[in-house]
């Protein structure tokens, strides 16, 4: 993959992938209404769907890495869908059979997208799925901030344990972008030629990140506020690292590919 949509695609793929790790892999079902799966999987399918666009946009011909990364997309994108479907159809239990589905097919996009790297498959890897958990607990957080609006007898368990998850991502995500180096490299400038200029993108990077964990142990303090104004104000950092995160993620990509 190559250019603006190369980058955008690794991004929104990284994000497709952990947040519906978290939806899926964690308890979840048998805490939160089935409404708020409605709700998520629906984003994810939008997400999903700009990931398979952008990926075929960036794809480079005859590499098989990338055509693979554009079919597992699309093969994601599907199972979202189908999984939307039967939500809105009440086949609560047939839903969460394809949601699980889903999130291997997601991953194994990433490991797709690894085989585009610039670095070794396993390092590639590694930094895409750090990613994936980075922008996974922020974006299934933020969803689930807003969710406590319209069920107020939900127990705090759901979002401690989304900002606890954050909170350890935060960290890996900053050893992953480590890996990636700070030195001049050759990528494309049609996203941003200021991410190129310098070699500023890993800087700017890391001070993103930097903020995010600010961020992230500013909600965990929120947290502990006993009234219902505690998981509003948590929701609100959540937007907050929702625009630091992927910054840093595409900063950060724009010296993944080869």
């Amino acid at each position: 993959m190559t250019g603006a949509a190369g980058y955008m695609a690794l991004v929104l793929a990284e994000a497709v992938a952990g947040s519906l790790v978290f939806l899926w892999c964690t308890p979840l079902w048998g805490e939160v209404k089935h409404g708020f799966f409605t709700l998520t999987t629906g984003v994810v399918l939008l997400l999903a769907l700009t990931a398979w666009w952008s990926a075929a946009v960036g794809a480079v011909p005859d590499v098989d890495a990338g055509l693979w990364s554009v079919r597992l997309a699309l093969a994601t994108a599907v199972l979202a869908g189908v999984t939307l479907i039967l939500m809105l159809a009440g086949r609560g239990t047939i839903a969460r059979i394809t949601g699980l589905l889903s999130v291997p097919a997601s991953l194994a996009v990433l490991v797709a997208m690894a085989g585009t790297g610039r670095q070794s498959m396993l390092l590639s890897l590694f930094q895409l799925l750090a990613g994936a958990a980075f922008l996974g607990s922020i974006t299934d957080g933020l969803l689930l901030g807003h969710w406590y609006l319209t069920d107020r007898g939900l127990g705090r368990g759901p979002i401690n344990r989304l900002t606890n998850a954050m909170l350890i991502a935060v960290p890996v995500e900053a050893v992953a972008l480590v890996t990636s180096g700070f030195g001049g490299i050759e990528t494309s400038t049609s996203l941003n030629p200021l991410l190129t200029a310098g070699a500023l993108a890993p800087w700017i990077a890391l001070g993103m990140v930097g903020t995010t964990l600010l961020i992230a142990v500013l909600t965990r303090a929120a947290l502990r506020g006993e009234r219902a104004s505690a998981v509003q104000s948590a929701t609100g950092f959540y937007y907050l690292a929702v625009v630091t995160a992927f910054t840093a993620e595409v900063a950060v990509k724009t010296r993944f590919l080869g």
